[in-house]
């Protein structure tokens, strides 16, 4: 009897174990804010928002000029660090980076990332950076990123700050899963973002430089999305 019992528990807790619900840290766009990014995701079926643990962090700047949302959503409207009109340089970058490394460890662990914009611009980098020891060294290593409307640093539209040099001088080998808007001003650097990551996965939707709602083939893409980075957890 103890034995059958003994068997039960096991299997209680294995189930428990392969339903943990990776934990994302989510980076909100340019002059917008956590709390407008969780509206949009929060659009997403709840087939797929069951399965994830979601924390929307607002940035450490409040915006410096116009948010090209308001009147839409309410401020305050916040950025993750500055540049000049050009984008060519960068400033309070080193200050962004700790500043995050500070809320992962104290609230984390976070199993990955997704970002939205300059979000997503500074999540593809954040895993070269881990993986080169110029940030998020005192917290676990990322498992996986979710980008949407992304690019990367050092494409045409976009500066290189020093310490992302090295982000993607090698292909990113884990999960990624990547949202490309066919009238995005940002398709174009989109695509060649998936260059940087070993087997991406892509949705592909209509709209413009926005979190799109997920139709019944981008909800099937996310739902086999979340379940290669499940089996990443259930390894561990």
């Amino acid at each position: 009897m103890a034995n059958n019992e003994d068997h039960a528990e096991k299997e209680v807790e294995n189930n428990n174990h392969s339903q943990k619900k990776p934990r994302i840290l989510c980076l909100h766009g340019f002059r917008t804010s956590g709390a407008i990014l969780k509206k949009l995701i929060m659009r997403w079926p709840e087939s797929v928002l069951q399965k994830l643990d979601l924390d929307f962090l607002d940035a450490l700047y409040l915006a410096q000029g116009k948010s090209d949302v308001e009147g839409i959503f309410d401020p305050p409207f916040f950025e993750w660090f500055q540049s000049d009109e050009n984008f060519t340089e960068y400033y309070n970058f080193e200050e962004c980076l700790q500043y995050l490394e500070d809320y992962m460890i104290k609230n984390g662990p976070f199993d990955g990332l997704l970002g939205f914009s300059q979000g997503a611009i500074l999540a593809a980098a954040l895993p070269g950076m881990q993986r080169e020891g110029v940030a998020l060294t005192k917290v676990p290593k990322l498992k996986f990123v979710i980008l949407i409307s992304g690019s990367k640093f050092g494409e045409k539209k976009f500066g290189m700050p020093k310490l992302a040099a090295n982000a993607f001088s090698i292909p990113i080998k884990f999960p990624s899963l990547h949202f490309i808007g066919e009238t995005d001003f940002l398709k174009e650097e989109g695509m060649a973002l998936l260059a940087s990551f070993v087997d991406p996965m892509v949705i592909y939707h209509p709209k413009g430089h926005t979190v799109p709602r997920l139709d019944v083939a981008g909800e099937e893409i996310m739902l086999n999305f979340i379940k290669k980075i499940q089996e990443l957890n259930d390894v561990d």
